[in-house]
């Protein structure tokens, strides 16, 4: 918003919300009814069209939304290194909002005037006096128009809002105030309305001026410079004829140089071309890629998460994911993402964040949830984790932590197969095992007496039982469950060790959890393991494998505690669910834009926070197969480095 908004700032729909793409309704539905079941003479192609284009712009931004986050967080071309903040995505989530404003304007124009309808495919002469109108006047009229808005009164009450994005993305340059965006739809207008009262017009003429537009606009929002060098050397005029994403930067960084559109010829011909213009330019281009000293590795999870990864949808990434009911109507899209990921074959660079200088990249491994449940998918799985520990040591990382399903018994002995296979391996494996165990168990609420415990037992589920246990708790195990209850003090929880944890396989059948959990300890703490068929346990620690009748039997006010990386299903609405493990980030995390996964905003998941606070402390060992770190040194460790536990209200007392 603008610091002092001025009249038509909002958009018209804005109190439509989500289904302000109904006001195309009215214009959509009879262009379409009248191409498909008019006859020839009433059939307008070129009206038909005007719905097609919207969505091809739609998809061209966004195309450069996901290039551009994805060219950014590698690091390479980069231009203003300067983080993005959730305030900035919630002010650039309506981008689309000019794409609907324009597509009403197109339909009222093909139909008032003359010349606008049953345009031809392609006419020269249109095209030709399209150049011709659009370097002259609306390159002129622009380059004024800009600097009128730059005066503080028009500025405050309009141009500000465009201006709070210091580091820009493509969407950026779409972001203004609805009055904006009539003057530039006026202006952009004149070569289409032109072509049209002089017969010239055709469609090609204006899908392309339209995707020229866009084009320029994106590329010059993008934050990463991407014109090579050579080609102005090849053609040096066109260094006032095309602007670069360096030479509009500049001018979101100091306000008060390079007003152009697209064309820099105006502010060399008005002396308003910044002096750093090719210093910037030439800075940009000798960037390398940035190398990590923390990498967090995950995976897609369902088809649909596409869309919510930083990549993706930025509005939708800035939320906890979810599954959304139109998310559907885009089956299509979603198909030819998964055939990308297929073809691409590769792990990509998903976001990269910064804390206390230290430089952390998020990797995630083209593969879904589904295929980490197939046998013969899993050598494929352990390829892809394999080369990405080798290639983050290669560019110098300290740490790489495991996140999502990349961990298990049965895949690769919860990471240690790695550690076995390269034993000279500089960078450490982390899998968070016992930061997730420390985050549990600091989420057990005070004075609790006893809590179940449910679903697979995996290396994080022994040793919350063993470290319950170790202070004096009592686990009760029946076919279907585990109860523990416990005489310590709540406080003391955190003070619990795993060194001596001896980690056994999971299994899957509950008669045998009591015996294996027996099995698992090395101590005199199985004592306070038996058998128990209550079900009026307040406290659940839950993991995968839950199913909907356990939790059907739990009685009203319970709380569920995830221990596992995906949380349960939430069934009972006179219960109470947790997060799962995961923490608070430190205020000093840069470059925090997007939610992980189901986590609130600036909430961040054990396993990828164990990796960050391994590397921050130096730690030489491996956390990962059948050992776990001190469960108390590393929780104190994240406390240390600012990163806070969660707290949810519940009524319980």
């Amino acid at each position: 918003m603008a610091s002092k908004p001025g009249i038509l700032t909002d958009w018209p729909w804005t109190p439509l919300g989500n289904f302000k793409y109904v006001v195309l309704a009215p214009w959509v539905i009879p262009s379409t009814y009248s191409f498909i079941f008019c006859d020839g003479k009433e059939r307008d192609l070129s009206n038909f069209l005007i719905f097609p284009l919207l969505l091809w712009r739609m998809l061209h931004n966004q195309i450069w939304i996901s290039l551009s986050r994805y060219r950014t967080a590698k690091g390479n071309n980069r231009i203003v290194d300067k983080p993005i903040d959730f305030d900035q995505v919630d002010r650039e989530r309506n981008w689309d909002d000019q794409i609907i404003f324009n597509g009403i304007l197109f339909y009222v124009l093909s139909k008032a005037l003359p010349g606008g309808s049953n345009l031809p495919m392609w006419r020269a002469d249109g095209v030709i006096l399209t150049i011709l109108l659009h370097a002259g006047p609306v390159e002129l009229i622009y380059y004024w128009l800009h600097r009128a808005l730059h005066h503080h009164f028009l500025y405050s009450r309009y141009h500000s809002h465009h201006h709070s994005s210091i580091v820009t993305e493509p969407i950026t340059s779409v972001i203004h105030p609805f009055a904006e965006h009539i003057a530039y739809f006026v202006l952009f207008a004149i070569p289409m309305v032109t072509m049209m009262l002089t017969g010239t017009a055709s469609v090609a003429a204006v899908a392309g001026y339209l995707t020229y537009i866009d084009f320029m606009n994106n590329m010059g929002h993008c934050n990463f410079e991407l014109i090579p060098k050579g080609l102005f050397s090849i053609f040096p005029p066109l260094k006032y004829l095309m602007y670069t994403p360096s030479y509009h930067s500049l001018h979101h960084t100091q306000f008060r140089t390079n007003y152009s559109l697209f064309m820099p010829l105006y502010d060399w011909l008005y002396c308003t071309m910044d002096k750093s213009t090719d210093t910037l330019y030439e800075n940009s281009l000798k960037k390398q890629e940035e190398w990590p000293d923390v990498v967090h590795l995950t995976h897609l999870t369902t088809p649909e998460s596409i869309y919510h990864l930083r990549l993706g949808f930025a509005s939708l990434a800035a939320k906890p994911h979810t599954s959304n009911w139109y998310m559907w109507l885009m089956w299509p899209v979603t198909l030819w993402s998964m055939m990308i990921t297929w073809i691409y074959g590769r792990t990509f660079i998903v976001e990269r964040n910064r804390l206390n200088n230290f430089k952390l990249q998020t990797w995630a491994i083209p593969k879904y949830n589904v295929q980490y449940f197939l046998q013969w998918q899993s050598e494929s799985i352990n390829s892809f984790i394999e080369k990405a520990i080798l290639e983050a040591e290669e560019k110098g990382a300290k740490v790489l932590s495991l996140g999502l399903m990349n961990q298990g018994e049965e895949l690769n002995r919860y990471g240690g197969l790695y550690v076995h296979r390269h034993p000279g391996l500089k960078i450490k494996v982390v899998d968070g095992s016992s930061l997730a165990v420390a985050v549990v168990l600091n989420s057990i609420p005070k004075g609790t007496t006893q809590v179940l415990l449910r679903g697979n037992l995996t290396k994080v589920a022994y040793a919350l039982v063993f470290a319950l246990c170790q202070k004096g708790f009592q686990i009760d195990v029946d076919l279907d469950y585990a109860c523990i209850n416990h005489n310590a003090s709540a406080d003391t929880i955190t003070h619990v060790t795993a060194k001596n944890c001896i980690i056994v396989q999971v299994v899957t059948v509950r008669e045998d959890e009591h015996e294996k959990i027996n099995k698992s300890f090395n101590s005199k703490s199985e004592s306070n393991l038996v058998l128990s068929k209550s079900y009026s346990q307040k406290i659940w620690l839950v993991g995968e494998g839950l199913t909907e009748a356990e939790q059907l039997k739990a009685t009203k006010g319970t709380l569920f505690i995830p221990f596992s990386q995906f949380p349960p299903k939430k069934l009972r609405k006179d219960c109470f669910y947790h997060f799962t493990p995961a923490m608070a980030t430190p205020p000093s995390l840069e470059n925090v834009d997007s939610c992980e996964n189901w986590l609130p905003r600036r909430v961040m998941s054990a396993w990828r926070i164990a990796g960050i606070v391994h590397a921050l402390e130096g730690w030489k060992e491996h956390e990962c197969g059948y050992t776990m770190s001190n469960i108390d040194t590393v929780w104190q460790s994240c406390l240390r480095h600012g990163f806070q536990p969660l707290i949810i209200p519940t009524r319980q007392k």
